[in-house]
């Protein structure tokens, strides 16, 4: 994703977050491209749109591209280093914008029970702290990028998903497991509990538990939709979350 400061991710982010689900909502043997768009929104906030590309298609083993951009906005506290926390006084608030863009490439390997891929490619970030001591914009950084995702069916009726994706240009990582089973009541979709993790070189960590529901569709536009609890270390105090990554197959 599921990469960026609030992970998802978009990675990927992020991507998440590159969505293999996407490959079983349309079973047309021509589709090699997917555009996909994700929103993770809570106390910080990350938008991020990019394409997965399959040359030998979708839902074949082979060659996938995936590449993102995305921007992300979250409040912080510097409870480390500024002289105020260690006076146990609460340091003024600041905002840090980030944008980031990767474009990673691998293989994905399809079987009965669903579909497991790996990537690796460089990404870049530009962040810039919204603050009275911001004198001048920080270069942006370059790095390398690593993604693995599993989307498996265990049964007919159930849904296992895991993504891991790790970056260099802010030495971040982010990973999600969840789990769903089928309710025709939802238009087949899958509805279950989530679990995530970000963290990333500035000490920013955050842990989510939710509930999602996976691939229900409107016309030829698939959804991932997913609400819970969120705590971030650098907020100390719990919040929600909410986010939504829909999917189309060209």
């Amino acid at each position: 994703m599921p990469l960026s400061p609030v992970h998802p991710a978009l990675f990927y982010a992020v991507v998440g977050l590159a969505w293999p689900g996407g490959a079983w909502a349309d079973e047309r043997e021509e589709v090699r491209t997917v555009l996909f768009g994700s929103l993770d929104a809570g106390r910080s906030t990350f938008v991020s749109a990019g394409a997965k590309v399959a040359p030998g298609g979708i839902d074949r083993d082979g060659v996938v591209t995936l590449a993102t951009l995305g921007y992300g906005l979250r409040p912080e506290r510097d409870w480390w280093g500024d002289p105020r926390a260690k006076a146990e006084q609460t340091p003024p608030r600041t905002l840090r914008h980030t944008v980031q863009a990767g474009a990673v490439a691998g293989w994905q390997w399809m079987h009965d029970w669903g579909v497991a891929a790996l990537f690796a490619g460089p990404e870049l970030a530009f962040e810039v702290l919204d603050s009275p001591g911001t004198t001048k914009l920080p270069a942006p950084r370059f790095g390398a990028r690593v993604q693995g995702e599993l989307w498996a069916r265990p049964t007919e009726a159930t849904l296992l998903t895991t993504t891991l994706i790790a970056g260099t240009a802010r030495w971040s990582a982010w990973g999600r497991v969840s789990w769903g089973i089928r309710l025709p009541e939802l238009g087949a979709a899958y509805l279950g509990p989530e679990a995530a993790l970000y963290a990333d070189r500035t000490g920013y960590r955050k842990w989510s538990l939710g509930l999602h529901a996976t691939d229900f569709a409107l016309a030829r536009v698939s959804f991932r939709i997913s609400a819970g609890w969120v705590y971030e270390e650098q907020i100390r105090r719990p919040g929600v979350y909410g986010t939504l990554t829909a999917w189309l197959p060209l």
